[in-house]
């Protein structure tokens, strides 16, 4: 039996899965999650066999969480199951420790079956990513400013895009307020930007946030 974890902010969508799994004898499921930061926090903790990760959640992307957590937990096998795809966010997932991807309109069984092979050792891409996967093999990806950022950088950047004052982030990333201030500098400069708008408007464009990722 392998220990799973499930990374979901959509509520109904979480407890379906969990339901789903709970019935399958294969798994057993150890923690759920709906934002990135509890998501590091129990991945960490639970050192899960498996993670269901959703691609965007508040506070920390699928990305970001992964960087996070792979480098300390290299076994965990990982399938992303997200409404979101393209090129960008389909190479950055599987560069930074994604096994699988299974887009959610596919359906459960699809859902399924990529969990079973990710599970089991393999790679698996649910029918509209793998069309995706000629061009993130040959693509140079995102613009590659975005590649020179840190971990934290994206992490504030997020935040920053979510519309988050510089108080409410300092707080949330238990830093000091001029701390997010240099690395918002830091991000302007990285990224040739001069404003807030900027940065939420190249956060969006990158598939680091969406037009609706909630606060």
């Amino acid at each position: 039996m392998k220990s799973l974890v499930i990374i979901e902010d959509q509520t109904a969508i979480r407890e379906l899965i969990a339901e789903i799994l709970k019935l399958d004898p294969e798994y057993q499921l150890v923690g759920e999650a709906g934002d990135g930061q509890a998501a590091v926090q129990l991945c960490l903790e639970k050192k899960p066999d498996v993670c269901v990760l959703d691609a965007k959640l508040p506070g920390l992307n699928g990305v970001d969480i992964l960087r996070r957590v792979v480098p300390k937990h290299p076994d965990m096998r990982v399938l992303v199951f997200s409404g979101h795809e393209s090129p960008v966010l389909v190479r950055e997932m599987l560069e930074a420790g994604a096994h699988g991807f299974v887009e959610k309109t596919a359906g459960l069984i699809e859902f399924k079956r990529g969990l079973e092979t990710v599970a089991r050792g393999g790679t698996y891409f649910g029918p509209g990513v793998a069309s995706l996967l000629r061009t993130v093999l040959t693509s140079t990806g995102a613009d590659a400013s975005a590649s020179s950022l840190t971990v934290r950088e994206r992490e504030i950047l997020q935040l920053v895009a979510e519309s988050h004052s510089t108080k409410e982030i300092a707080a949330k990333l238990e830093i000091s307020a001029k701390t997010v201030d240099n690395h918002r500098t830091n991000l302007m400069r990285k990224l040739n930007l001069h404003d807030i708008a900027g940065l939420t408007r190249y956060a969006l464009e990158q598939g680091i946030v969406t037009a609706s990722s909630p606060r």
